[in-house]
């Protein structure tokens, strides 16, 4: 979703695969000028290559479908920038853009009942590739949120939490639950990915992407011999 409103304002303007076309863009001199202009826009950095230095899928040269990152945490990622550093004697490493408010609200459109059943259903996340470590939220979330209404009726969709990766068992869950779920997520990838649904972007040393990754579902890397990204929280 890319917006350009006031936090109460109505006004949303999905995007979809033309969105490279006319991305939303920060001046470098608005992030560069100055001290102040940096911790605006920046927070903590990781350098990180297919080196598997951490046991996870990200370190590897496998191709990722969309996803959200860090649904294993209780309060996701937000603000995300990658920079390419270096993409040696390489080929490919697109990064796929999707806006998952969009797919959301296409899904509501095409099968309310699944809609309506991945805001119900409530999943978890996991990480515990690594040894010693093993990250969970605190509670389960849907893959889709929604604003309470007056009426009762689910309203606007505020996040998505969609990493079948990092999914965890599906514990204490009624059967059919499980199942209506799964028939649910079926419907969801297939809107995912449609070609209309998919932006895809080449980055090059010198060219950042930043996103809200709450908003978007993001990544798919192929395969590539060497590929270096600088990644900010």
């Amino acid at each position: 979703m890319l917006t350009k409103r006031s936090p109460n304002s109505d006004s949303v303007r999905y995007f979809d695969n033309n969105a490279s076309l006319d991305p939303p863009t920060v001046s470098y001199e608005a992030v560069m000028r100055s001290d102040d202009g940096v911790k605006k826009w920046t927070g903590g950095f990781w350098r990180f290559t297919a080196d598997l230095a951490s046991k996870d899928s990200a370190y590897t040269q496998a191709a990722l479908a969309a996803h959200t990152d860090t649904t294993y945490f209780t309060d996701p990622a937000g603000l995300q920038t990658f920079h390419l550093h270096s993409h040696t004697n390489g080929n490919g490493g697109a990064s796929l853009l999707v806006d998952g408010f969009a797919v959301a609200e296409r899904l509501r459109t095409e099968s309310l009942e699944a809609f309506q059943d991945l805001c119900r259903i409530k999943i978890r996340g996991h990480s515990s590739g690594n040894e010693g470590i093993a990250i969970m939220p605190v509670h389960s979330f849907p893959v889709i949120s929604v604003e309470d209404t007056e009426s009762g009726k689910r309203g606007r969709v505020t996040q998505i939490r969609w990493n079948n990766d990092d999914r965890a068992a599906m514990m204490g869950l009624k059967s059919e639950d499980i199942s209506k779920f799964y028939a649910a997520a079926r419907k969801w990838v297939e809107i995912l990915r449609r070609p209309e649904s998919e932006c895809w972007v080449q980055l090059t040393p010198g060219k950042v992407l930043t996103n809200m990754d709450d908003f978007i579902s993001r990544w798919k890397t192929l395969h590539v011999p060497k590929k270096t990204w600088l990644q900010c929280i």
